[in-house]
């Protein structure tokens, strides 16, 4: 569905100054997968998503979408893919039913075919009863499921989603996302995403593609990169103030890794927490160290973040200024059919 090869795109800022947003990625995505794209603001997330949906041109690389060559025929990659940006597409003065009429028109479908998609759309994205309503009267959550409705007007085989949760409270989100889940389900879309909330990508996500700095640093399931870049981590501590020999028995577990002993506390991160705890606990009677407080925690998507580079997705966000992900986001902010 995606063959991305190499992609760049510079932004020339000054005569002076000229910013790398995207450093060379590929990537390839099948048919019917739904792919997170995680990386803090500046990354190229939101970049590479534009070059895959035509809005903006590869500076070098190349790249078909559904079959087709984002830039020789820009026309046919966007009659089959749906794309919801960050900002919302509908106009606030217009109804939500006539937003999604005059998106089918647009793709070309006569008058009661275009009433007639807007009419399954609002229903299956539980906004029959908004219809008639001006989309400056609808809440957060309401207007973000009418933009996922708009990018799927013309029953795209491919939706491309940028942050499309940012924003909304958690109970929104988690509406937003069944029925997101719902409708790929029905028409077996294939889903590409970028989002802030690692929960989301976790949870939702087949595969992860984790871009820093315009490259791609991880690419894999999210229980994948867990396992193999984060693993388990345990905290013990002992009720006095000398952790050393508790530390040699944590040491000695399967694949203990990255020790660190302070003062009373031991840390370490190991194969299998859930199993290493009892057997850490078992071999700390026999050398009668008294255990105060013994805790295993599962791995993160940020744990597998920090891993690779050093910091924490969102230590990462807050140092990276957001200006550089898309210098010239005021040309491309709006969507386009």
């Amino acid at each position: 569905m995606i063959d991305a090869r190499s992609l760049t795109r510079d932004f020339v800022v000054s005569r002076s100054q000229t910013v790398h947003a995207v450093r060379g990625i590929s990537l390839r995505i099948e048919p019917g997968e739904l792919v997170a794209l995680l990386g803090p603001n500046g990354a190229g997330k939101t970049t590479t998503m534009r070059m895959l949906t035509t809005l903006i041109a590869p500076t070098s690389g190349t790249a078909t979408v559904a079959g087709h060559d984002v830039v020789r025929e820009p026309g046919k990659v966007r009659r089959h893919i749906g794309y919801v940006g960050q900002g919302n597409g509908a106009g606030h003065t217009q109804r939500a039913r006539d937003e999604l009429r005059t998106q089918g028109a647009i793709y070309g479908l006569d008058r009661r075919a275009a009433r007639r998609r807007a009419d399954d759309l609002l229903d299956g994205l539980d906004l029959a009863d908004l219809a008639d309503r001006k989309v400056s009267a609808l809440s957060g959550g309401q207007r973000r499921r009418l933009d996922v409705a708009m990018g799927l007007v013309h029953a795209p085989s491919l939706l491309f989603l940028d942050e499309p949760s940012t924003g909304l409270d958690p109970q929104n989100r988690a509406n937003l996302w069944e029925h997101i889940l719902r409708m790929r389900a029905e028409a077996a879309m294939t889903v590409v995403l970028t989002t802030h909330y690692l929960d989301e990508a976790d949870s939702m996500a087949e595969r992860v593609v984790i871009v820093d700095h315009g490259e791609i640093i991880a690419d894999d399931s999210a229980a994948a990169l867990k396992a193999k870049l984060a693993g388990d981590r345990i905290v013990v501590t002992v009720a006095g103030d000398d952790a050393r020999p508790l530390a040699r028995l944590v040491d000695r577990l399967p694949g203990a890794r990255d020790l660190v002993c302070a003062g009373s506390r031991v840390e370490a991160h190991v194969a299998d927490g859930p199993a290493a705890l009892p057997e850490l606990l078992r071999a700390a009677i026999e050398a009668d160290v008294r255990v105060g407080t013994a805790q295993a925690h599962q791995p993160t998507l940020d744990d597998v973040f920090l891993t690779l580079t050093g910091r924490s997705l969102r230590e990462a966000e807050q140092e990276t200024p957001t200006a550089q992900d898309s210098p010239q986001d005021s040309q491309t902010r709006k969507d386009v059919p």
